[in-house]
Parts: structure tokens; sequence; C-alpha cells
């Protein structure tokens, strides 16, 4: 009786220690989806920078006409318009691509966060399924002490019977 308590007891130890890595892993998943909110957030911001940067474009082309009547008498200003729609050109690819890989990784990130969440989904049901069956299990080893406690005291009054039976034969 005394191992099935100890066996119980570890078996309740384990189901301690499988239950605290599931609030920790928890606790990461949830770390990660507040990594995920903040990435999102600065995705945001690049999205307003790249409106902002749209809107300077625009405004920069509507002075090209102007720039090009004033370019004829000055061909220094024209090399430099030719500098700075390059690089912007450079920088709108550049934002592309990393808005694109942002994309992706979000993308990457919520699906692992969903197997993730999918995966703790299942440990807490076995987590539940095994309480269950414990429960189960010591309700069953509480009914078998209390029946071999009363088989126990008849065969003690039995005893104590045959005793003094035995003393009056």
């Amino acid at each position: 009786m005394e191992a099935d308590v100890s066996e119980m007891r570890n078996e309740l130890q384990s189901r301690d220690g499988l239950w605290r890595r599931i609030q920790l892993e928890c606790q990461k998943l949830y770390t990660e989806l507040l990594k995920i909110k903040e990435y999102k957030d600065m995705q945001e911001i690049q999205i307003k920078h790249q409106s902002s940067h749209v809107q300077l474009t625009e405004q920069l082309e509507n002075k090209n006409p102007e720039l090009l009547l004033f370019a004829e008498s000055q061909e220094c200003q024209e090399e430099e318009l030719n500098k700075i729609r390059n690089h912007v050109y450079r920088e709108e690819q550049s934002h592309c691509s990393e808005q694109e890989r942002m994309k992706t990784e979000i993308s990457d990130l919520t699906e692992e966060l969903h197997r993730k969440e999918i995966t703790i989904a299942t440990i807490m049901e076995k987590a539940s399924l095994l309480e269950r069956q414990l429960k189960m299990e010591l309700e069953t080893k509480h009914k078998l002490l209390t029946k071999q406690q009363l088989l126990e005291f008849h065969y003690q009054v039995i005893k104590s019977e045959n005793t003094h039976l035995k003393e009056m034969v």
C-alpha cells in the first residue's frame, strides 16, 4: 500500500512537472506573441513611412516639369536630379523587398504560433485526461483501502471471538 501511495505521489510529481513545463511553454508563446505584435507595429510604421515616401515622390514628380525648365540652363541640377531619382528608386526597391521579407516572416511566425497553440491544446487535453484517470484510480484505491480496513476489522473481531471460544473450551 505504501508502494502504491509512493507510486501515486511520484505520478503526481511527474504530472506537476508536466504542468509546469506547459505553463513555461505558454509564457514563451505569450512572449513570442508580444514580439509579433511589436513586429507588426514596426511594419505599420514602415507602411506609414512608405506612404510618406510616396507623397514625397509625388511632390518631387510634380516639381519635375519646373525643374526640367530650370534645368535647361543648369545641367548641374539635372545631374543631381538623376542622382536623387536613382536613390529613390533604390530605396523603393529596398523597401519593397524588406516589406516582402517582413510579410513572410510574420506569416512564418503566425504559423509557428498556431502550431504551438495546437500543441498546447493537445497537451492540456492529455493532462485533463490523465487527471481524470488519476482521480478514478485514487477513488478505486481508496475504496479498496476502505474494504481492506473493514476486512481487517472483521478479521480482528473473528480472531478475538476465536480466542474467547478457545478459552471457553
